[in-house]
């Protein structure tokens, strides 16, 4: 019945379900397997993009799991232009971007598939993500869809900061989202190459919220289909108490800021600079040297990207569709978060 709703013009639909790997056999041996079994052959081709791994996570795959095709890169680089590189090479009308962390269920991929092709402005999606240590609370990157404030910060349908709801069907609808998550992400790959992909300068962190963003300006849309399940490990690479996550998280947001607001976006950035100031001295007063280091160092090397972001933001701009998205919440999740309370995205 699921395959039927899958052909169009009397073929069976291809998607390739892109996982990418840096030195994560282990990820692999708990992971794989769910992939290989959930993902029937006459409708996925599954791929591993190996970025330049120094451990035998290829020949593991090789001896395990046959029908996995390898795309293997030279060097790490990293989770933003490594599945550049590798989509550089895919067909498929479909690519999901899935980490090696995820746990995927039964008939996972018929509901994306499936409302992508009844929605043809629907660039992109994500399933209902839950956290794979805690399976009754939904996960930290990407929960029920993820959604961005008027001055940048992202948060989730059930995630707001670090309170993680659990699910209890309130999130179960599909709706409309600003940014899918890049654990889980499909879209059109024709889309993803002519958007130009995810930005190689963002290296890991935000990237698929600068991407979704770009979606989004561009006339198209991007969901939410709780219908599909995936579990999420998370912090596979980066733990949350990482210096350089911290870094990345604070760059990337201003980065993300200044290529995509349209108007007034030097405001933004001066208002986004006191919150990070504040941020700073928290971190010093809990004596995570480290971590406020990381917050000094993301400003600065923000100022020194200025130029070459410059010429994305242009093109951005050139492009530009929507100035007015409306899935941006137009409050700020600080305020409604730290002054009212507000703590589960149902308050908003």
């Amino acid at each position: 019945m699921f395959v039927s709703l899958l052909l169009l013009n009397k073929k069976i639909l291809k998607v390739a379900v892109v996982i990418l790997n840096w030195n994560g056999k282990e990820l692999l041996k708990e992971f794989l397997p769910a992939v290989v079994h959930h993902s029937p052959p006459e409708i996925a081709n599954i791929y591993l993009a190996d970025n330049g791994s120094s451990d035998d996570s290829i020949d593991f795959v090789k001896t395990n799991f046959s029908g996995i095709k390898i795309i293997s890169l030279q060097i790490n680089y990293g989770f933003a232009e490594g599945y550049n590189k590798a989509i550089e090479s895919i067909l498929e009308e479909y690519t999901v971007l899935l980490n090696s962390d995820v746990e995927v269920t039964e008939n996972w991929l018929y509901p994306l598939i499936n409302y992508m092709e009844k929605h043809k402005n629907v660039a992109a999606c994500q399933p209902k993500i839950r956290s794979y240590r805690n399976k009754k609370y939904f996960e930290y990157a990407g929960a029920a869809g993820g959604f961005i404030d008027k001055i940048g910060y992202p948060f989730c349908r059930g995630r707001i900061f670090n309170v993680i709801e659990q699910d209890k069907g309130q999130y179960d609808d599909i709706i409309d989202i600003f940014w899918a998550s890049g654990a889980c992400l499909v879209i059109r790959t024709s889309v993803y190459k002519d958007v130009g992909g995810l930005d190689k300068n963002f290296f890991a962190h935000m990237e698929e919220i600068d991407l979704c963003w770009r979606l989004w300006a561009r006339g198209y849309k991007v969901a939410c289909i709780p219908q599909s399940v995936v579990y999420h490990l998370g912090g596979a690479t980066l733990s949350k108490m990482s210096p350089f996550k911290t870094y990345l998280n604070f760059r990337n947001n201003l980065y993300l800021l200044y290529k995509n607001v349209p108007n007034q976006v030097f405001n933004k950035l001066f208002f986004r600079i006191f919150l990070d100031i504040i941020a700073f001295i928290k971190f010093t007063l809990g004596f995570e040297f480290k971590n406020a280091w990381a917050v000094i160092k993301a400003h600065i090397d923000f100022y020194k990207s200025y130029k070459l972001l410059r010429n994305s933001r242009i093109e951005n701009l050139n492009k530009l569709v929507y100035k007015n998205i409306p899935v941006i919440y137009k409050g700020s999740i600080v305020f409604n978060f730290f002054l009212r309370n507000n703590r589960f995205y149902s308050d908003l």
